[in-house]
């Protein structure tokens, strides 16, 4: 606790800004970008940008969004300003007033005039965005949608202007007025979806609170900044509250929301000594909770930067998709030009040749195409973030679609990683297995072996008291012993029944060893009473895991430096394909490369710790059981949760982001390929003939599609797992 308001401000915290970058300036890249806070890097959205907005402010991501934001409202507000102009445009454009027959109610002397300088304020006001965006893709050397936006309506002015002041021909100010309206409208609602669409990620840095109660040296409460906290301070967290920070508490009990921060669906129960996650929500107790973590060291803020990265590194289909885009500007220059120079030559007049064409140029412009990917990649990786799959590697996340084995680690992956009773066998008439357990959980309860955890934990899961040991003492290396109600109790390991010449004829325990289990041993003073086997348990999500995938056509494997023994029975539990034992860390690179030789798309799912080499090696890196710690540098993905279903999760999502991403890119290029003879005027002679406004339509329109498909992706939902009892059949071999 602090005596006094520390002035120092956390800014390490990064702030998700989805600042507009969905150009599709040909080959550039389109993606929308999350910057961090203070980040360099200028957005742009149609080349309406100033770069001065790139150095954000804020704890939680206002920088960029409120730019966004601002983008938006200037777009709209263009909009609005020229169809007020449009208006009187239309009114004394000749063609409108011919087709209205109202051209001697409307004419007056200088009438051109007017029409040319309100004509003149569209273009400039409304056509800044389009003539900016050039600017700027010529200066990258990339010609995108805002150059052949710019060139039609420049060449619509430029030839207009030219009547106005002596050239034979029609005007075209009532085109270039409607095309810039259309193009503006579209753009403002184009931008308010690209904006949904890429805003999931400021979704996460805004699961922390904006407030935290600071508890005082005196015992007061003050309400401070978040950013202003400090690691060592002591905050109160009350019912309903998010928790502020990273932490542990250190008074009351509560449970713990986690569903909005690592996806984990039932609440978690936390009291003194429990690590804390910020942004996760208090249940129905008050706790005060010490600040272990802040600003870019907390979780959320990790997974935030994680998924940022993810978003700006590049994949086959991004390069695919921005080649297609740079050509398809390319093509649609040439096209407009071929369009020009094909209606001149077969006689038509030079207004309508050029109508032509700048219609072909607008309605192809690239960005659907530019934006078919970036929007599916901003959607998926802040979707994955926010149920506990943290995507480090968008090119090893894409090819999990393609997975034809996943190898898993066992230990604290298809495992528990911790001992648990396993089979309980009475030696003793008048014995139960209850009674095996009270007592042998009754002596091992002052001892903190691991094997004494396990016969706690199995004592609790059946309901069971155990008594209240007296003269307890620890038998080093051989186990432990104590009196209860008078008679003196034994838990102990077969060595201690060897030294002591105390033997058991016991088929079942042949069994047990072969299967590789650790078995003790209960005696009343000398006499055995009964045995337990304990092993690393099986997960009850591990079988249900493997199922999944295998109905996804996966092969499951599981590679051990555990013995032949235990391997073998936990894979026959599993039902796994192929296992392999006594495996070294070092060694498990050298198998996954085995498989990979065999023409198999490998997935390795390991902690992250001895088997990354293996991880690194994988086609698809995935370390499993993260918690808060998320920087696992060899995995390409991380699952927060303890779960190998996680890797089902991933798999699903994979699949579901292509699908996406082909429907995309087969939308924003199969369109082109009708919409550009259509303007071009090939069914002319049929009486089909689309207007420049009319092409600005429709690829605005193309743009939203593109937009609202991306957002359309969801989060795979799985089953849970059905808990299963102790001493279930299912633990066994």
């Amino acid at each position: 606790m602090r005596d006094s308001e520390d002035q120092h401000v956390n800014d390490g915290t990064p702030a998700a800004s989805p600042h507009g970058g969905h150009e599709a300036h040909g080959g550039g890249d389109t993606r929308p970008g999350m910057e961090l806070h203070g980040g360099d890097k200028p957005a742009s959205s149609h080349g309406t940008n100033d770069s001065a907005h790139a150095s954000g402010s804020g704890h939680r991501g206002g920088g960029g969004g409120s730019h966004h934001a601002h983008m938006i409202a200037d777009m709209r507000r263009r909009f609005w300003v020229c169809l007020a102009l449009t208006v009187p445009v239309l009114l004394l454009s000749p063609m409108i007033q011919d087709w209205l027959g109202i051209e001697d109610a409307l004419a007056f002397r200088g009438d051109s005039y007017l029409l040319f300088g309100l004509s003149t304020v569209v273009y400039l006001y409304g056509g800044w965005p389009f003539l900016k965006g050039m600017r700027d893709d010529l200066a990258a050397k990339k010609p995108g949608m805002m150059t052949l936006v710019a060139v039609a309506i420049s060449v619509a002015y430029i030839y207009s202007s030219m009547v106005v002041f002596g050239l034979r021909g029609n005007l075209l100010f009532w085109e270039l007025a409607t095309l810039i309206d259309i193009m503006l409208l579209g753009h403002w609602l184009e931008m308010r979806s690209v904006m949904g669409a890429s805003s999931a990620l400021e979704k996460l840095v805004e699961l922390l609170p904006g407030q935290a109660h600071l508890l005082r040296d005196d015992g007061t409460v003050e309400e401070v900044a978040v950013e202003s906290l400090l690691p060592g301070d002591r905050v109160l967290v009350r019912p309903g509250e998010k928790f502020p920070a990273d932490g542990e508490v250190v008074k009351g009990a509560t449970s713990v929301d986690l569903s909005l921060v690592t996806g984990e669906s039932r609440p978690t129960e936390k009291g003194p000594g429990d690590g804390i996650i910020g942004g996760a929500v208090n249940g129905d107790g008050a706790v005060e909770v010490v600040v272990e973590k802040t600003g870019r060291d907390t979780y959320l803020s990790q997974v935030v930067e994680m998924v940022r990265a993810a978003q700006e590194s590049r994949s086959r289909t991004q390069d695919l998709a921005d080649r297609a885009a740079f050509w398809l500007t390319l093509v649609a220059i040439f096209a407009g030009a071929a369009t020009l120079a094909v209606w001149l030559t077969v006689g038509r007049a030079f207004d309508f040749s050029l109508e032509r064409s700048v219609a072909v140029m607008v309605i192809a412009c690239p960005h659907a195409l530019g934006l078919a990917i970036p929007l599916v990649v901003a959607v998926s990786t802040a979707l994955s973030a926010r149920n506990g799959l943290l995507i480090r590697d968008r090119s090893s996340f894409e090819r999990s679609r393609l997975l034809d084995a996943v190898v898993f680690d066992k230990t604290g992956t298809l495992t528990m990683g911790s001992f648990g009773v396993t089979d309980v066998i009475p030696l003793e008439g008048g014995m139960s297995e209850d009674d095996v357990v009270r007592m042998a959980a009754a002596v091992e309860s002052r001892s903190e072996h691991s094997i004494a955890r396990g016969v706690a934990a199995e004592a609790e899961a059946r309901g069971l008291r155990p008594a209240e040991p007296e003269d307890f003492r620890a038998l080093p290396g051989k186990g432990a012993a104590a009196r209860l109600d008078g008679r003196e109790v034994f838990v102990v390991s077969p060595g201690y029944l060897q030294e002591n010449g105390i033997s058991v004829d016991d088929p079942r325990l042949n069994e047990l060893g072969e299967q590789g289990k650790t078995v003790i041993y209960l005696l009343l003073g000398t006499r055995p009473a009964g045995a337990l086997a304990l092993d690393d348990m099986v997960r009850a999500e591990s079988l249900e895991a493997v199922r999944q995938l295998e109905a996804e056509g996966v092969r499951c494997m599981m590679l051990t430096g555990d013995s032949r023994q235990v391997a073998r029975r936990v894979a026959a539990e599993l039902r796994l394909d192929d296992h392999f034992a006594e495996v070294l860390p070092e060694e498990k690179s050298r198998k996954i490369e085995e498989l990979q030789g065999q023409g198999l798309v490998v997935a390795m799912v390991g902690d992250g710790i001895n088997d990354a080499p293996a991880l690194a090696q994988a086609d698809v890196g995935i370390a499993i059981g993260a918690g808060t710690d998320v920087a696992m540098e060899a995995a390409d993905i991380v699952l927060v949760r303890n779960d190998p279903r996680g890797v089902g999760e991933v798999l699903d999502l994979g699949k579901a982001t292509y699908r996406k991403m082909v429907q995309n890119l087969w939308w924003a290029a199969g369109y082109n390929v009708v919409a550009i003879p259509l303007a071009a005027g090939v069914l002319y002679p049929l009486g089909v003939l689309l207007s420049p406004a009319v092409g600005a339509v429709l690829m605005s329109l193309s743009t939203i599609i593109v937009a609202f498909n991306a957002r359309r992706l969801k989060a795979p939902s799985r089953r849970p797992a059905a808990p299963i009892p102790a001493g279930s059949p299912r633990y066994r071999a």
